[in-house]
């Protein structure tokens, strides 16, 4: 290669758009934990406003715990991306089994350590490679929005085994193009104009049945999040 052909192909990676390398999920959702990057303080774990505002957390606790107390026989409940559990703990009596699964491994043995219940199980796993215990209803809370769309794929095909489904997801409002690509991580779609919807491309999720329980619309054009019910079988 010519000094002039070299120097051709430096410019031409100077040029090209910067590529943003993936981390592994496990890593990237340890960070958050470890720098506090939802907030809290250098002491604790905490998983953001969406899990502890009041305005946002009471309405979903109130929806999902009378649809679980629907049922005369109480249900195996799993709750993939359960956190710092500060919205489980208060569904827990409404199972007959509640299985908590996150993939920060301290993260669990805080709350292993934490919370202790008969029926409560607590699993350090990758939901969207790992084998997921069995149950009725599985709870994905504003989960699927940090994630690619090779990993909420994989995700919803494991989804399909479970009876009923409730999906938490952060919004815009009005219009926007669904399930635009990212990288997993901290951030969501929002900033893009976009968001989870699992029954749009590329997912086509397929389900008997879907009900939205809950819309929380949030102030300063910040979106709005949406909790939906869906049924398979």
């Amino acid at each position: 290669m010519t000094t002039f052909e070299f120097d051709k192909e430096i410019s031409k990676v100077k040029q090209s758009p910067k590529v943003k390398i993936p981390w592994p999920t496990k890593d990237a959702m340890s960070q958050i934990y470890d720098k506090n990057l939802w907030g809290g303080n250098a002491a604790e774990f905490y998983s953001g406003e969406g899990s502890h505002d009041p305005v946002l957390v009471t309405p979903y606790i109130d929806v999902v715990s009378n649809f679980l107390q629907s049922f005369e026989k109480p249900l195996t409940v799993c709750d993939l991306g359960c956190g710092d559990f500060n919205i489980g703990k208060d569904l827990v009596e409404f199972a007959s089994h509640y299985h908590a699964i996150d993939i920060v491994p301290a993260l669990m043995e805080h709350n292993q350590a934490k919370f202790q219940l008969p029926n409560l199980t607590f699993h350090c796993l990758d939901v969207a490679v790992d084998k997921l215990p069995s149950g009725d209803c599985a709870l994905v809370r504003q989960v699927l929005q940090h994630l690619s769309n090779q990993e909420v794929h994989q995700i919803l095909e494991k989804l399909s085994h479970y009876r009923y489904v409730i999906i938490t997801e952060h919004i815009p409002s009005g219009d926007f193009e669904p399930n635009k690509d990212k990288i997993s991580g901290q951030g969501i779609r929002l900033k893009q104009n976009s968001g989870i919807d699992v029954l749009s491309t590329p997912f086509y999720w397929k389900v008997k049945d879907v009900n939205e329980l809950l819309s929380l619309e949030l102030s300063n054009g910040r979106g709005r999040i949406v909790t939906i019910l869906y049924e398979n079988h």
